[in-house]
């Protein structure tokens, strides 16, 4: 380490955007004002503009910079430059702490950091699966490899970070019980995030905010909505708002349903500015960790409507009105409809500001996230 009180964080994940970014910008973000030094080691074929102001408002936190190359998606032999070009990185950075992040984020975190330790070079390896390779199914090949390979990287690992209990979960399910130490650090919220948006006149019943990709549920939104235009008796309006490959494919789907002009779509943006579009936010994803796009809208105060997948009902609770079973677009417009006509039904479903602030704040994640990165060091 620099000294005593300093660490050197490195933070690998393979996409820059969407939760996984988030998570890593306010722990760079916390982590810098505590005086310590991070970067970031990430992929350079995905993310376009929005992404990049994301960069440059996170660059003053990162002293050991950002390096970005291309990391694939899928598993290919192409991982194999991805991890030498890591290695050589890595090596020059001299981190103390290499967190790896996501399932790409996590091989390269612990093998690489394995390399260094047969130099004898002192790092802690540290992984947050985020969902990632926790989405793949025990019953199929390319998952039976996939939880094999995290099974052989537990040998390399000081500790798993989950970012909720039914990830934790999960993984002992369809993994095993791990190897090594684990925890449970929930995602937090900037204390610059907690406030009403207000919703401005140009602003629409409900939106849809994140990756336009099946798992994340953009179609399940778009049924959802003709249900809940059906129920209410009158047309509504909505916002799809968000990147990713199958844009397309959405905008002929919202076409064929005859919802060109009541259903919008708008690239990336801030999600300050997403939020003064829609006071009500639906996450109809068919998968989920511990979303970051939930915690932001209750933060903002908005109304949200959830699939009751992955970590969310641990901030909504188990029992919430507003959680629908996945992939149920009647269900989840029957509950749209409710929200927008039942003036009180936020009110009685969502939490309330002070228990969620409490439970979900950033400055406690990266405490935690800090204690955990000594606690492992010193055990080397």
């Amino acid at each position: 380490m620099a000294d005593a009180q300093t660490l050197r964080i490195v933070h690998c994940f393979r996409s820059p955007i969407g939760g996984i970014f988030r998570h890593v910008r306010d722990l760079a973000e916390l982590h810098s004002a505590a005086g310590h030094e991070v970067g970031i080691l990430c992929d350079s074929s995905t993310g376009g503009a929005h992404e990049d102001r994301l960069f440059d408002q996170i660059m003053p936190f990162l002293k050991l910079g950002v390096t970005r190359f291309p990391i694939g998606r899928s598993v290919g032999l192409k991982d194999m430059a991805a991890l030498a070009e890591s290695y050589k990185l890595i090596k020059e950075l001299q981190p103390d702490i290499l967190h790896g992040h996501g399932a790409k984020g996590g091989v390269i975190a612990r093998l690489i950091g394995s390399l260094l330790r047969v130099r004898r070079y002192r790092v802690a390896r540290l992984y947050s699966p985020h969902g990632g390779s926790l989405h793949f199914s025990r019953r199929s090949l390319s998952g039976r490899g996939v939880f094999m390979a995290e099974r052989i990287l537990e040998r390399m690992t000081e500790s798993i970070s989950f970012v909720c209990d039914y990830e934790r979960t999960t993984y002992e399910t369809k993994i095993g019980k791990p190897h090594c130490a684990t925890t449970r650090i929930y995602n937090g919220i900037s204390e610059r995030d907690f406030g009403r948006i207000p919703v401005t006149e140009d602003g629409v019943d409900f939106a849809y905010i994140g990756m336009l990709r099946d798992l994340k549920g953009p179609d399940v939104f778009i049924d959802a909505f003709a249900e809940a235009e059906r129920l209410v008796g009158r047309p509504l309006s909505g916002l799809i708002i968000g990147d990713g490959p199958d844009l397309e494919r959405y905008q002929r789907m919202v076409e064929q349903k005859g919802l060109g002009r009541r259903i919008g779509f708008r690239p990336a943006m801030p999600i300050a500015q997403a939020f003064a579009l829609s006071d009500i936010v639906a996450v109809p994803s068919r998968a989920e960790a511990m979303p970051y796009i939930v915690l932001e809208a209750l933060a903002a105060e908005k109304t949200v409507i959830a699939s009751r997948v992955g970590g969310i009902p641990e901030i909504l609770g188990s029992d919430s009105e507003a959680l629908v079973e996945a992939g149920r677009a009647d269900l989840f417009g029957a509950v749209m409809a409710k929200a927008l006509t039942d003036p009180s039904w936020s009110k009685r479903t969502m939490p309330t500001a002070d228990a969620f602030r409490s439970r979900f704040s950033a400055v406690v994640m990266a405490r935690e996230a800090e204690a955990l990165y000594r606690a492992q060091l010193a055990r080397i």
